[in-house]
């Protein structure tokens, strides 16, 4: 039988304070991992000295030089030796000025840390100076030197002193990109601040300071592409103390990949998981798939509400309400993104309405009378083939989820209504389209008589006919619009039942038998935490032994799923974001499938009025360019577009 001896015991070893050198290189392990950790710092420090340009020189993605150049206020020359000590900084000095920091730095240990291993240099020259004094961070020599106002500090051969770090480190290439990134997520910060990057004598980026309120425009259009600026919307949220601004990429811009989401809290940037899944919350119902969103966010809040100190590198925050945060920032996203891009027509709504029919017990929507079809409709201005076929009656899908179109006889009613239409098909027609005996021709698209061609310009345009039964094509001022009239009726009974949702209080259903299922500490916690919340949410999860949770009530809606995970989940949430949306997007969920069923099908023929209905309402609904399912509902394609489909002006 084989049997294990203990190890033996390890000879003790006395205590000792370790020396200050060795105690710099253990700090410079957590806050310089590459050079672009540097570069930030150095940055950092630039920023909070005054600088309006900030010039980087880089060689050999920053392992062998990194060299910031900044115009700020400089050092004094007997503070620049105090600059290279451990825990010195004229950022704050007592408790107070901790708990509201206001400045990109403060903990005083980046250069001592970066001096303890690699060559760091410092010149620097104040306004009332004469001239600069240049510090050598090895040797500790102080002499005067020649420069501007402002401060240069060199780092040389980065990790000379820790060879086993330098392995780490990957190529040139690649260093250089994670440098280049930590420039631009300072650049999109402060747009009045301009920057420009060297990488062996060879300029690589330069961005140009742009104060003023466009500012910002110019600097996100600078630094991410025009492209962006033209393919995202303005982001603009006041919620008590809080302030978010920036801009928010609609979903056809989103990414496979999450590297294009910016979020700055008091023009810091940070990655914090509260304002991600706030900003992810915003977009499900419009992004498809694992599609991941792109934006740039900046929350402004007062100091004294955040805590900067909980990270080496000063990435991460700690906020003192996180729901607060949360709910700012998915809101001020959501906004953003509601409006509709084909934008709103002005016309009342009421008279496009697609109307519910009568009420069904599944969705609960209201019935409301169908138009009265006896009448004679009054004369459409816009006469097409499709006016001599057999029209079918108002979108009718049959049990009780249908949705009718109201007639549009005023929205479609020349202004004229007294003047006859007297015009003929034979007359509209040019003489090569006669038809001969028996046979009608289709007439042609005159403008109204005394009306500008333009007076009626829609975003979204006048339908002209349906494609297989599956897409309208509608023609506008700039080209053809083609539109998936199934994803997007969808879209426009989702969010009618979404508005109905959000009116009502969520109700709550008590489980004949609780479910009770094996709880975490940390679950148990949250729980008895957030009760309040849970309530909210239609939710009732109390302990019923220290390691035992049951399950009481739940949302009536959601009364038919496992209540367990269902539980599990939002209390996963929970704890993570102190606000869940799992029992919204579940909800949610139920409406889209409802929507789906109960939206216009794909081969069922519309007459024009139908379309045109379908048009207005999509321009007056929100979130209407995508479907439930992220999908798009719409596309453009411009003259320019088709002129080169066919080589014209060539």
């Amino acid at each position: 039988m084989h049997t294990t001896s203990a190890p033996p015991a390890p000879a003790r070893r006395p205590i000792l304070e370790l020396p200050d050198e060795l105690i710099s290189q253990i700090a410079a392990g957590e806050v310089v991992e590459r050079p672009a950790s540097v570069v930030r710092e150095l940055l950092d420090n630039a920023l909070d000295a005054g600088a309006r340009h900030i010039t980087v020189r880089l060689a050999a993605g920053g392992v062998r030089l990194i060299s910031i150049e900044d115009d700020g206020a400089g050092i004094a020359p007997e503070e620049l030796p105090t600059a290279l000590k451990r825990h010195a900084t004229s950022k704050i000095s007592n408790l107070v000025e901790l708990e509201s920091v206001g400045t990109m730095g403060f903990r005083g240990e980046a250069l001592a840390a970066i001096n303890s291993i690699a060559e760091t240099t410092l010149l620097s020259r104040t306004a009332d100076q004469p001239n600069a004094f240049f510090l050598d961070g090895r040797t500790g020599e102080l002499r005067p030197g020649a420069r501007g106002m402002g401060t240069t500090v060199e780092v040389k051969e980065l990790f000379f002193s820790v060879p086993a770090r330098r392995k780490f480190l990957k190529t040139d290439a690649t260093e250089l990109a994670h440098c280049l990134e930590a420039v631009r997520r300072h650049a999109l910060a402060r747009p009045d601040v301009a920057f420009t990057v060297w990488h062996d004598n060879k300029l690589i980026e330069q961005w140009r300071s742009h104060p003023g309120p466009e500012g910002l425009a110019q600097r996100l259009s600078d630094v991410l592409g025009e492209d962006f600026l033209e393919n995202s919307v303005p982001v603009d949220y006041q919620a008590g103390p809080m302030h978010v601004t920036g801009r928010a990429g609609i979903p056809d811009i989103a990414r496979s990949r999450s590297d294009h989401q910016f979020a700055y809290v008091n023009g810091r940037f940070v990655r914090d998981k509260v304002i991600t899944h706030a900003a992810r919350s915003a977009y499900e119902d419009v992004l498809h798939g694992q599609r991941q969103p792109v934006y740039v966010l900046y929350v402004d809040v007062e100091p004294a509400r955040v805590d900067v100190n909980v990270h080496p590198t000063k990435i991460e925050v700690r906020f003192r309400d996180s729901r607060e945060v949360h709910q700012a920032v998915r809101h001020a996203v959501e906004n953003a993104l509601a409006a509709p891009r084909a934008g709103q027509t002005g016309l009342p709504v009421s008279t496009i309405a697609l109307t519910p029919a009568p009420a069904s017990p599944n969705t609960g929507m209201m019935a409301n009378p169908a138009p009265d079809r006896s009448e004679s409709p009054a004369p459409s201005p816009f006469r097409t083939f499709e006016s001599f076929r057999p029209r079918q009656a108002a979108m009718d899908l049959g049990g009780s989820s249908r949705h009718a179109v109201e007639e549009l006889r005023m929205l479609w009613a020349p202004r004229n209504i007294g003047a006859p239409d007297t015009e003929s098909p034979e007359r509209s027609a040019p003489a090569a389209l006669t038809p001969t005996a028996g046979a009608e021709a289709p007439p042609s698209l005159p403008a109204q008589p005394g009306e500008p061609a333009e007076s009626h310009e829609w975003p979204l345009g006048r339908a002209v006919a349906q494609l297989h039964g599956v897409y309208i094509l509608a023609e506008n001022h700039t080209g053809l619009i083609v539109v998936d009239m199934h994803a997007a009726h969808e879209r426009i009974v989702y969010e009618r039942l979404k508005q109905q949702l959000d009116g009502a209080r969520i109700a709550s259903q008590p489980l004949l038998i609780p479910a009770t299922f094996a709880a975490t500490p940390h679950e148990v916690a949250t729980a008895e935490a957030c009760a309040e919340v849970l309530g909210r949410l239609g939710l009732d999860i109390a302990p019923f032994s220290p390691k035992t949770l049951a399950v009481r009530a739940v949302p009536t809606t959601l009364a038919a799923g496992d209540a367990v995970e269902l539980a599990r989940s939002v209390l996963a949430e929970l704890s993570q974001h102190e606000a869940s949306t799992v029992v919204e997007r579940a909800q949610h969920e139920l409406l889209g499938t409802m929507a789906c069923h109960g939206a216009v099908r794909a081969n069922r023929r519309l007459t024009h009025e139908e379309m045109n209905a379908l048009l207005r309402q999509m321009e007056a609904t929100d979130r209407s360019d995508q479907c439930n399912h992220g999908r798009p509902t719409w596309r453009q394609l411009t003259m320019r577009e088709l002129d080169g489909l066919f080589m014209r002006g060539r």
